[in-house]
């Protein structure tokens, strides 16, 4: 089992990440006392976009079209609600 103090927490972290990415579990010493271990999370994968999905939800949302001009307008309303004229 590794060991770390909390002051080699600051200094060698580079160290401490190398031994989690190799799996290792590491004790944290504070004070001459064993305060935690620090163990690795395993790893899952992340969910891969699915485009078909994505287009069928937002199918469903119906939102109205809108052009940039528009979008630029509202955002622009919205600015000066929250902000007032002092915005440029």
């Amino acid at each position: 089992m590794n060991y770390i103090t909390t002051t080699q927490l600051r200094t060698q972290s580079s160290d401490l990440i190398a031994n989690l990415m190799a799996g290792k579990s590491i004790q944290l010493i504070h004070r001459s006392k064993i305060v935690a271990t620090i163990s690795p999370t395993i790893n899952k994968q992340p969910k891969k976009f699915n485009a078909e999905r994505f287009g069928k939800l937002l199918d469903e949302l119906n939102l109205p079209k809108t052009t940039h001009a528009q979008r630029e307008k509202i955002y622009r309303k919205h600015l000066m609600d929250k902000y007032g004229q002092g915005l440029s």
